[in-house]
């Protein structure tokens, strides 16, 4: 009885921890930073996050298939008023933006774990120190909402 006790004192704490909230600061999504390399639309993708710094981080992303680039985007995290938000820009190959000037795709933050960045739109998922999965909902033409998961590694 006292090692099912204590088992499930374990097996709660750990999906206690899993679960937790933590404060939305990016030192608790430190994690995201590195040199991602993965697939995702039929091709090969690149993300590379910095490492936190001036209340931001940012990211480039690139998309390559058949030996093209098919689109860049520009992304940052940043620290505004108490929470974080995920905004980016999107370029073609020849770097002609996708928004307007002054326009972004914002992501605002939905809460933070020790394993997940959850933004409204988008999540980060930590699975290990080398390798994380990103989720992004993507509209589509007929007003549906597709997610596409991106497998990446270091």
């Amino acid at each position: 009885m006292k090692k099912l006790i204590v088992f499930l004192f374990f097996i709660s704490t750990f999906c206690f921890s899993q679960d937790q909230e933590l404060e939305a600061k990016l030192s608790n999504i430190s994690w995201i930073a590195g040199n991602w390399k993965g697939e995702a639309f039929g091709g090969i993708t690149e993300e590379i996050w910095s490492e936190p710094s001036g209340g931001s981080m940012m990211a480039s992303f690139k998309l390559i298939d058949k030996g093209n680039v098919v689109f860049y985007e520009i992304e940052i995290i940043r620290e505004v008023e108490n929470t974080l938000i995920l905004q980016l820009k999107h370029f073609g190959s020849d770097l002609k933006g996708w928004e307007t000037k002054d326009e972004t795709v914002d992501f605002p933050l939905i809460k933070i774990t020790p394993t997940k960045a959850i933004f409204e739109g988008m999540t980060f998922e930590k699975i290990s120190s080398n390798e994380m999965n990103v989720y992004v909902d993507i509209r589509q033409e007929n007003g549906s909402i597709e997610t596409v998961k991106f497998n990446y590694t270091k």
